[in-house]
């Protein structure tokens, strides 16, 4: 029984040609993966803040958590490619991204303003850490566009732990 160019297409595996060796390629399309399911994690629970938003500061936390969901959603993409770029593979489903993620999510019926920015704020700043231990993946295989590309994710998730850390600031 032959296979029609159809069959054969569907079947074919998904083998991007790349000059880093299968062991980096494997090691950063995993890191990348796992990265990945933490930035989708972290931008469904900013925009659930930002859309449970209240209080006095209502405009000013909304319009903050709005901006700071773009620019987390932004990310998404081009991790994803960056990963079948070299090679890799990378998130398939939520579920995949439930068994990835290592930031937790936040299913909480209310959280008040304060602890909302709080939590966000601890959040992106555990994100700093997780975007340099993949940093040190991808520069211990000398891929020196992923390492580009995390070294300006590191600074955004850096400003937005700043800013949050300043709106959670205590009044003296």
């Amino acid at each position: 029984m032959s296979r029609t160019q159809a069959e054969k297409t569907r079947l074919a595996p998904l083998k991007t040609p790349s000059d880093l060796p299968t062991n980096a390629i494997t090691d950063i399309s995993a890191a990348l993966t796992t990265l990945l399911a933490d930035m989708f994690a972290l931008y469904l629970k900013t925009k659930n803040f930002h859309w449970h938003m209240s209080g006095p500061h209502f405009r000013d936390y909304h319009l903050l958590l709005d901006e700071q969901g773009e620019q987390i959603f932004a990310t998404t993409d081009v991790i994803a490619e960056r990963a079948r770029k070299i090679g890799g593979v990378t998130l398939r489903s939520i579920g995949h991204i439930a068994r990835l993620q290592r930031l937790a999510d936040n299913d909480a019926d209310y959280v008040t303003p304060e602890d909302m920015l709080a939590e966000l704020r601890d959040d992106n700043g555990r994100l700093v850490s997780l975007l340099r231990e993949t940093h040190e993946v991808c520069a211990e295989h000398n891929d020196v566009a992923t390492t580009s590309l995390l070294e300006v994710w590191i600074d955004e998730a850096e400003r937005r732990t700043w800013f949050l850390f300043e709106t959670t600031r205590p009044q003296r």
